[in-house]
């Protein structure tokens, strides 16, 4: 697989994407794009509203139950009870090669991300 099948996605209700991912407005869309596709970068909310069911602590364990860990996993959530359960749970179950960060991507990151989609 080379790093044009993999797909950058951002779950959260509200907040605009950021250029270069794919946006997963519900935990339970997300949980059908990390089934469907090879995710290298996912940035996690925690509260996502009415129109899901579920919260990204029910999203990240999916995850781990189903092991369908990304490459690396950035937690951009203003809750900071979601964001501690989130990381905690994900700490304890992260296979070795997984990098976790336990706040949102930087703008450096953001910025190298949007870049790669203008010059693909």
């Amino acid at each position: 697989m080379n790093n044009e099948d993999l797909v950058h996605l951002y779950l959260d209700d509200m907040r605009r994407c950021p250029k270069g991912f794919a946006l997963a407005r519900t935990g339970e869309e997300c949980i059908m794009l990390l089934r469907e596709c090879k995710v290298d970068i996912l940035s996690l909310d925690y509260e996502l509203g009415f129109e899901s069911k579920m919260c990204g602590r029910d999203v990240v364990m999916a995850i781990i139950l189903e092991k369908l860990y990304p490459r690396e996993v950035y937690l951009h959530t203003s809750s900071m009870f979601g964001k501690r359960e989130m990381y905690q749970l994900l700490y304890e179950h992260k296979p070795a090669d997984m990098i976790l960060h336990n706040g949102p991507m930087s703008d450096e990151t953001l910025h190298r991300i949007a870049k790669a989609v203008d010059q693909a």
